[in-house]
């Protein structure tokens, strides 16, 4: 099963140092317009094999994405100094209008898995630009709030002493500032939060939500002030993402796609609880959110609209 990964920076090397590592797939090939960094990134990763899993790992061209079950695109371009979001975006947009037709040229048939920031914004152009080359709904999908839910997951195990893969807590909305946190909804061992932390004496006040809130929401700037940029945790992301539609796995993942209809803001993408197997995103699953969570909700989907409408992208 092949897997192609366009743009070998730090989140697209990652991505394939992670598939390597879980053994998802048997051949992956890394394409890149710098072709000295893809195929250095690519041996890197290779002399990873033996001490993981048998995949082979190679840098090529769009070419060599033929037969390719899964493509991951990373590319796009860093801010200027100076540079608006607007203007970021509309190279971004420039790139992948080159990007996407490029890939479905050779592998038509691929699920195309968008991890370039502003993600949400990405995705929606991704989708429009397979439109034209005839791909259907639900083959393109960003990894929308896959890393925001594991953030989310991960605190709220470590504050209630549980393994975070068994708490059951989503963050939706923009993969960005006004993100949602979906409290209302958590569960731990089959029971809500509420009754869980009752049960168990743990404190979950107010100001210890807000703690959680703000470390989930402010991850990516801690990491990037201290490091630079984040790539661990959307690299597994991602390699999750590829395993589950490799596998036809039909995996409810926070992703983002094309929604006809957020909360009342029309033709949007933001991340939402969605049934992702081998044909990419099945089915989007509605949550009984709070009336607070729905309103933050409609707030996040008017900001990912605003931007859209800044590109030229109407409804």
């Amino acid at each position: 099963m092949k897997v192609g990964i366009v743009g070998s920076g730090f989140v697209g090397a990652t991505a394939g140092y992670a598939l390597v590592m879980q053994g998802v797939g048997r051949e992956i090939v890394l394409v890149d317009k710098n072709t000295a960094r893809a195929a250095a990134e690519a041996d890197d990763i290779r002399h990873a094999v033996p001490f993981a899993h048998p995949l082979e790992v190679r840098e090529g061209g769009y070419e060599d994405l033929a037969g390719a079950r899964v493509v991951v695109l990373c590319a796009g371009v860093g801010q200027r100094p100076g540079e608006t979001r607007l203007q970021l975006l509309q190279r971004n947009a420039q790139v992948f209008a080159d990007v996407v037709p490029s890939v479905l040229k050779h592998a038509p048939d691929a699920v195309l898995v968008v991890a370039t920031n502003p993600v949400d914004v990405m995705t929606h152009l991704a989708a429009r630009f397979a439109e034209k080359c005839g791909v259907p709904p639900g083959r393109v999908f960003g990894s929308g709030t896959t890393l925001d839910t594991a953030r989310f997951r991960s605190l709220l195990g470590s504050h209630c002493g549980v393994d975070s893969r068994h708490v059951h807590a989503h963050v939706i909305g923009e993969h960005g500032d006004s993100e949602v946190l979906t409290w209302s909804l958590a569960t731990i061992a089959g029971m809500p939060l509420e009754a869980f932390v009752r049960l168990r004496g743990i404190d979950l006040s107010e100001p210890v939500r807000q703690d959680i809130d703000a470390k989930v929401r402010g991850a990516a700037y801690t990491i990037i002030g201290g490091k630079g940029a984040t790539y661990y945790g959307i690299g597994a992301a991602l390699a999750r993402i590829v395993d589950v539609v490799l596998h036809d796995q039909r995996a409810v993942m926070t992703v983002g796609a094309p929604t006809a209809d957020v909360v009342g803001v029309g033709n949007v993408t933001v991340a939402l609880p969605r049934l992702v197997g081998g044909q990419g995103v099945l089915e989007t699953f509605p949550l009984p959110l709070s009336a607070d969570e729905t309103a933050r909700l409609r707030s996040s989907a008017r900001v990912i609209r605003q931007a859209l409408d800044e590109l030229g992208q109407g409804a």
